[in-house]
């Protein structure tokens, strides 16, 4: 479950960074108010947080996971 959670949360990290690149759009402070804005420093953590996390799945052992079909 966390790992689903924190790759979903990598993914708009990562659209938000692309869109950024882009087109000079941050659709996150766009969003909340600014960059500034508590609610887009917590969103902006939380997708470092994310990165953090998935970090360890390179590392992690699948060997042992059933395949699903």
């Amino acid at each position: 479950m966390w790992d689903k959670l924190a790759l979903i949360l990598l993914i708009i990290g990562g659209i938000n960074w692309g869109l950024v690149g882009i087109f000079q759009l941050d659709i996150i402070a766009w969003l909340f108010g600014g960059a500034g804005a508590l609610i887009s420093r917590v969103l902006y953590i939380l997708v470092a947080i994310s990165a953090v996390w998935c970090i360890s799945l390179l590392f992690k052992d699948t060997s042992h996971e059933p395949v699903v079909d």
